[in-house]
């Protein structure tokens, strides 16, 4: 599309205010980041075979990463194998919340292919690689049911899956990178699509106050709580989106970003919470129906928590950064 990360950043923002406009202009996440990831490690047959078919839509994807006996905070504790003979890897493991996974034409599958107490460095033992949906012995076990509906987050068995050398994305034993470029990236573009959908929550909790009357003909915007809510709501979507901008910046120019990315993905999903709750809260028993977006959208805030890293991992990770800056000596400074 030509556009820098910054202005991607913004038109996630845009795009999320209506559920759906996503995944209709083709922006939605895993095919986003699998963009990404095609685009920095693919070949340029890789990028004809799998990039312009998923970018023109004729094509969806799944992302494999996480395993349901091990942290998904930690990739390098991936148990999923995959092993050179002649020119294929053969791939074994267990997969499951595989985003996309019934849809799917392919999946990005994160595999280890050293030994964990090999030589060389933990973060270089992982490869991905693509994984057509109808290669044998891909087995989808089932979409894992979420906040009890049936979802397309699939539990997968990889049993002696074969696939060509030439699948692999990047030279072996980059796929911890990969990963990281991709998370970093996404939890951005997760943020921005939180603000979109915080805006939207705002607008339809304002809507609400202005038109609803109550105690014989009053308007909810006269009350004191009410407006509590409208000036707690702006203090939330305003410092999410400015942190999140802030770090978008960061990562576009090339500094470091990784407190403000950690920082980005507690505050923003919490915010997001806060500003769909007292939504939900303004509009009563239509704030839980599926006449409004409003509990969809308390669902997913909930499950961002979770999703690219829990809070508590990143509070670690902020933690050490500022901790090492002060033992070397020097201060964090909050202006750059």
């Amino acid at each position: 599309m030509g556009l820098s990360f910054l202005q991607h950043a913004y038109m996630n923002e845009v795009l999320a205010y209506s559920p759906g406009a996503a995944s209709l202009f083709g922006v939605v996440a895993p095919n986003s980041g699998n963009q990404k990831i095609l685009v920095k490690y693919g070949t340029p047959e890789q990028h004809e075979k799998w990039l312009q078919p998923l970018t023109n839509g004729t094509m969806q994807s799944g992302f494999s990463m996480t395993e349901p006996d091990n942290p998904g905070s930690d990739p390098r504790s991936i148990t999923t194998r995959a092993e050179l003979d002649g020119d294929e890897w053969v791939i074994n493991g267990h997969k499951w919340f595989t985003s996309n996974g019934y849809a799917a034409d392919f999946y990005i599958v994160m595999c280890r292919t050293a030994d964990a107490d090999g030589s060389g460095a933990a973060n270089d033992k992982m490869t991905q690689i693509i994984v057509p949906k109808d290669t044998p012995g891909v087995n989808i076990v089932r979409g894992v049911p979420v906040w009890g509906r049936s979802s397309s987050h699939c539990e997968i068995i990889y049993d002696n899956v074969r696939v060509p050398k030439e699948n692999q994305l990047g030279r072996t034993g980059t796929g911890h990178q990969a990963a990281q470029d991709r998370l970093g990236a996404g939890r951005v573009y997760h943020c921005m699509n939180s603000i979109g959908s915080m805006w939207r929550a705002f607008d339809l909790m304002i809507e609400r106050l202005m038109t609803r009357e109550v105690h014989g003909g009053e308007k909810l915007e006269s009350k004191q709580f009410m407006q509590g809510f409208i000036a707690e709501s702006y203090i939330d979507i305003q410092s999410a989106r400015l942190m999140t901008i802030d770090c978008a910046e960061k990562m576009e120019s090339g500094a470091d970003p990784r407190a403000d990315i950690s920082a980005i993905k507690i505050f923003v999903p919490a915010a997001y919470h806060r500003v769909v709750d007292r939504a939900i809260q303004v509009w009563g028993a239509a704030g839980v129906s599926g006449d409004l977006p409003l509990a969809s959208m308390y669902q997913g805030a909930r499950t961002l928590r979770l999703a690219d890293g829990p809070d508590e991992v990143h509070k670690i990770l902020i933690a050490k950064l500022v901790l090492r800056r002060y033992h070397a000596g020097e201060a964090w400074d909050f202006g750059n």
